[in-house]
This record gives structure tokens, C-alpha cells and sequence, in this order.
């Protein structure tokens, strides 16, 4: 069963923001747009350049109304020891949630059991709490923030203008599709 336009499920976790521990629950999530990207583990190899990555486009995401979230199996203390040692983790500035337990990593199913870790999976939930994107990567193949910033412009537009679809390649400011019968079969 896909993730598309479902809830995403009730959590409590603790997390790392700003050199500080928090705590972070689903209702945090709603509200506003949001990005919640797992990964592997800490202190790994593809996973601080696409949390640098992340960071470098934080202020993008911000200015479109998007908190991003990052969530592994690590414990918030963790997190905390990789944003001191390593420069790329330094960058980050948006919620490191800790999820030991597995909790959330299941319920976005995305939880590899044999090894207690997470898939590269990347959520996007809108306002009401509904996932809008999902995209699952196997281990070995990191993301780009720019395509990611993409789609979720994509959403948003077609989530302020019903009706409308955005084609492939679609970036803000071209021309969107409304799909009719006068357009089956002229695409």
C-alpha cells in the first residue's frame, strides 16, 4: 500500500536543533510544509553530503514556509557527537531526530529490519499532515536538494491552484497543465 495521502502516524522523539536537544512529535509536522528525510546511520559516507546538501538549501526551503527534518536509527546523543566532529554536520541547522527504537522509521516504512536502519527515504507532508512525495533509495544512491526544492514547489503550486498538474521538469513560473478532455492525446 502506498504512503501517498495518508496521515502520517502519531511519534515522540528527541532530537538535536541548534546544538540542543528537543523533542519533536507528528503534530510539529502539521501546520506548515514539511521534509522528513531518513538515512543510514551517523558517521557514515553518503550521508553527510546529502545532509550538507540539505543545509546549503536550508534557507530556500525556509522562505517557502519548509522545516526539514532529518531522521536515523541513531539516539539524539549521537547526532549531537557528529555535528561537533564533522565539518559537513556542522552546517546543519534544521531538526536531527533520533530514532533508536525504530518507531518512525517503521511507520514511514522505510525500516530495513535485518540491519536496524533506515532506506534513504524522502517524505513530503503538507499542512494537514498527509505525505504528498515519498521516494525510497536504496542505500547506495544519495539525493540532490535541488531537485527535492523542486518538488516541493511542485506540490505546493498544485496544492494552491486545484485543477492544475505540473509537468516533467516543471520549475516555478512555467506553465503548468489542467487536465481535459481537449488534451487526451495531444501531449
Amino acid at each position: 500500500m502506498s504512503l501517498i495521502n495518508t496521515q502520517i502516524k502519531p511519534f515522540k522523539a528527541q532530537a538535536l536543533k541548534g546544538g540542543k536537544f528537543i523533542e519533536v512529535t507528528d503534530a510539529d509536522l502539521k501546520g506548515k510544509w514539511s521534509v522528513v528525510v531518513f538515512y543510514p546511520a551517523d558517521f557514515t559516507f553518503v550521508c553527510p553530503t546529502e545532509l550538507e546538501d540539505l543545509a546549503d538549501k536550508y534557507e530556500e526551503f525556509k522562505k517557502l514556509g519548509v522545516e526539514i527534518y532529518s531522521v536515523s536509527t541513531d539516539t539524539h546523543f549521537a547526532h549531537k557527537a557528529w555535528h561537533d566532529t564533522s565539518d559537513a554536520i556542522k552546517k546543519v541547522n534544521y531538526t536531527m531526530i533520533g530514532d533508536p527504537t525504530g518507531a518512525i522509521t517503521r511507520n514511514f516504512d522505510v525500516m530495513i529490519e535485518e540491519e536496524g536502519l533506515a532506506l534513504r527515504g524522502t517524505f513530503v507532508i503538507n499542512p494537514e499532515g498527509q505525505i504528498k512525495l515519498c521516494e525510497i533509495h536504496d542505500n547506495g544512491i544519495g539525493r540532490d536538494a535541488s531537485e527535492l526544492l523542486r518538488k516541493v514547489k511542485a506540490a505546493q503550486y498544485v496544492a494552491s491552484h486545484p485543477g492544475e498538474v505540473c509537468p516533467a521538469k516543471w520549475k516555478e513560473g512555467e506553465k503548468t497543465l489542467k487536465p481535459s478532455l481537449d488534451l487526451v492525446g495531444k501531449i
